[in-house]
């Protein structure tokens, strides 16, 4: 379990070295430094088996938090406990000796842990095949490239069987091929029940993993929830902040959403799925056609309006998206008052399962308009298949008789 409570994180900053020892002296009164707080009022606890990922812009605080939990940095004020072994896998660079061997370091930092020379040299063999780096498992690691540095350190972190582990962006390093090796890992911990504390801006890593998601802005907690609702607040937030405030005041929403924004140029009224007889629904079956309807007030005149549409699954990762100007549709010049009618129609490929629709106007610089979240829920029944997707397949086949079978000679 790993507790925080209000805890904060300041630096003293100097416009000059010298600053620092004038400052120490006992007849120089004047205080030459700022105060930076990185953090402020941290209050969180992380219960055992749960992901919990943190998000936000560069320089909001997340790589400073986690490494107080790790025991890194002291905070400031506050106060931090944490249960149980504690494995780190921080900026790259980090925990190892760059002049000893890959071998070397992995039985450093297992001993460095708590595990004993038996333990390190049962769970060697599992941590150089997940590695895979071959025969630089014996030489100095500063003759590594960042990716096999990446490899063994994950490797190390996840094999000595950590009560807690502790992720920061340094997997984004990686090749997809290892990326991929790594995300089947972590949700072997999940089942393993294991507490993981990670940084990613990987939003889609972020909702099919975390239980829970933690929004950090300007060293503080803007929001924390369900990984969906967290990760619409920060990506609402991103789009606002590209965008130049609009002099119109904006109006009360009509239309529910986990999350909405823009400029409000354009107002999405209304939103709905059709069946492929063309009547509203909450449910499609798989193949069927079906049509998203998105009706929209033109609230002032605009040209080169984009309208799209986004479907997620139940755990958030995103499985189709378009829009008016991916799809070659040019809305032409709309004016203050006209109303939009916008249909999209497809064939509905998705497996058995609950979906998300958010819909959205943007201007052609990708700004939003109207930007609704989550806005509309949906069931695709039918038959089943695995994946995301049920492509459409032929079978076919033939049987050849083992008398005509081609035979094979060990040489």
């Amino acid at each position: 379990m790993v507790t925080l409570h209000k805890v904060s994180k300041s630096y003293q900053l100097y416009r000059r070295p010298v600053d620092r020892i004038l400052e120490t002296l006992p007849f120089f009164p004047q205080r030459l430094h700022t105060e930076f707080w990185a953090l402020r009022d941290i209050s969180l606890e992380v219960r055992p088996g749960e992901f919990v990922a943190f998000i936000g812009p560069n320089g909001c605080g997340k790589s400073t938090l986690l490494q107080i939990v790790c025991g890194i940095l002291p905070p400031t004020l506050g106060r931090v406990v944490v249960r149980g072994r504690v494995a780190a896998l921080l900026e790259l660079g980090a925990g190892f000796n760059p002049e000893f061997t890959g071998r070397e370091n992995v039985y450093l930092n297992g001993e460095i842990l708590g595990l004993n020379r038996l333990r390190i040299d049962r769970i060697f063999p599992g941590i150089a095949a997940f590695a895979e780096i071959g025969d630089f498992i014996d030489r100095p690691v500063k003759e590594y490239s960042s990716g096999m540095y990446v490899r063994l350190a994950f490797a190390t972190a996840i094999h000595v069987d950590p009560n807690v582990l502790i992720v920061d962006e340094a997997l984004a390093v990686g090749d997809a091929v290892f990326s991929n090796r790594c995300v089947r890992k972590f949700e072997e911990l999940r089942q393993r029940g294991t507490t993981v504390l990670f940084v990613s801006h990987d939003l889609g890593l972020v909702k099919r993993l975390a239980h829970r998601a933690v929004f950090l802005l300007g060293g503080r907690v803007q929001a924390e929830g369900s990984p969906a609702e967290v990760v619409n607040r920060y990506v609402g937030f991103v789009l606002e902040r590209q965008k130049e405030a609009g002099d119109e005041p904006r109006s009360a929403p009509a239309l529910a959403a986990s999350y909405r924004h823009g400029d409000l140029s354009s107002e999405v009224v209304a939103v709905r799925l059709l069946d492929g007889r063309g009547e509203e629904a909450a449910a499609v079956a798989c193949g069927e056609r079906a049509t998203v309807r998105i009706e929209t007030r033109i609230r002032r005149g605009v040209s080169g309006l984009i309208v799209g549409i986004l479907i997620r699954n139940r755990l958030g990762i995103e499985v189709f998206g378009t829009n008016t100007q991916m799809e070659e549709c040019d809305l032409g010049a709309l004016e203050a008052g006209d109303m939009l009618l916008v249909d999209f129609c497809f064939d509905c490929l998705l497996t058995e399962q609950e979906y998300t629709l958010t819909v959205a106007t943007q201007n052609a610089d990708g700004t939003s308009q109207d930007w609704l979240d989550d806005v509309l829920g949906f069931r695709v029944i039918g038959r089943r298949a695995a994946g995301l997707l049920r492509l459409p397949a032929r079978v076919a086949w033939q049987r050849i008789p083992s008398s005509e079978a081609p035979s094979r000679s060990a040489s």
